[in-house]
């Protein structure tokens, strides 16, 4: 294929190997290469042929990448990263701390602004994908409620907590969606929902040898903010089942809204997802977004975008002409 879209990651730990994996599945794209704070020597990629970079030797490749898929963390890195990569990059990142977004979006669209470039921030399935679902419900459904459910999901943070309890080797936690509340809103009740409704809390505890179990479920089960709002369940087992049975990091979720159209007729939409791998579909739809960036580029509709500003068809590989042909 001519002409294809150059891509480059920086950072490279679970969502930089997604993108990776990602960009070779796409044949309109090349990968450039990884760019890591890392010595280039010591990082280990999927695919022989991709090369690997210093970060700080980056700016060598400004006329040579086309977009640059960022990969760090949303608490230190991608504040620090963007706004700076964004005077010399188009941009694409995963930046996920809600309450933020506003401000963080100011911060990126100023130097993409000044310099040209598109910046496509909080590209992600939440935010992102649920975000455009919620935006749909409420768009077609004025009247009614929208509901967003997590899980089933491994969370690293929740799981970090566990770990720093003491008499625990290891363990991670599941974040588990209420069947109940969700069946609830999938009836059209629109039932007004506490944390501790709709979502469930599961552990899988590896314990050191003489800890006492009893203390340790205690002390995790009454933990401020982690674990003490919900209903957390405690499964204590072996090093060897923790690696065999919980080594992937699945995730998911579900956007309803219910809404009425008339006081006669109730309408329920929901938007679903079931992951074996939240870092590889984030990626896939990191890079996704990012064939729509260089198209905003070309186009020179520069500045921050999220993906409110992102019409569907320019995510695809395929023309506009055989979009309307094959799935209009």
């Amino acid at each position: 294929m001519q002409n294809r879209i150059k891509i480059a990651i920086a950072g490279y730990g679970n969502l930089g190997r997604g993108v990776e994996l990602s960009i070779s599945k796409n044949p309109d794209m090349e990968l450039v290469g990884v760019f890591s704070r890392r010595d280039p020597k010591s990082v280990k990629t999927l695919f022989s042929e991709t090369e690997v970079f210093h970060v700080d030797a980056i700016l060598e490749f400004k006329n040579s990448i086309d977009v640059l898929v960022l990969c760090g963390g949303s608490k230190d890195d991608l504040p620090i990263q963007a706004p700076e990569f964004a005077k010399y990059f188009n941009i694409v990142d995963s930046y996920d701390t809600h309450a933020k977004i506003p401000e963080y979006f100011s911060s990126v669209d100023k130097p993409s602004c000044e310099n040209n470039k598109v910046a496509m921030i909080a590209i992600g399935w939440d935010p992102g994908m649920f975000s455009v679902n919620r935006l749909y419900g409420e768009a077609i459904l004025p009247e009614g409620e929208t509901y967003t459910f997590w899980g089933k999901g491994l969370s690293q943070g929740h799981s970090d907590a566990i770990r720093r309890v003491n008499g625990v080797k290891d363990g991670v936690q599941y974040t588990l969606p209420s069947a109940q509340a969700i069946e609830k809103v999938r009836s059209g009740v629109r039932p007004t929902l506490s944390t501790k409704e709709k979502h469930t809390r599961e552990c899988y505890v590896v314990l050191e040898d003489g800890a006492d179990a009893a203390a340790v479920e205690s002390e995790i089960k009454n933990m401020p903010n982690y674990f003490e709002p919900y209903d957390t369940t405690v499964h204590f087992i072996s090093q060897e089942e923790l690696l065999k049975n919980h080594n992937k990091m699945p995730h998911g979720g579900f956007v309803i809204r219910s809404g009425s159209s008339s006081k006669q007729n109730s309408q329920v939409v929901e938007y679903s997802l079931a992951l074996e791998s939240n870092p590889e579909f984030t990626a896939s739809v990191m890079v996704a977004y990012a064939r729509a960036t260089y198209r905003l580029y070309k186009k020179c509709d520069f500045g921050a975008k999220t993906a409110f500003d992102v019409a569907p068809g320019l995510l695809s590989i395929k023309s506009a002409q055989e979009l309307r042909a094959e799935l209009l």
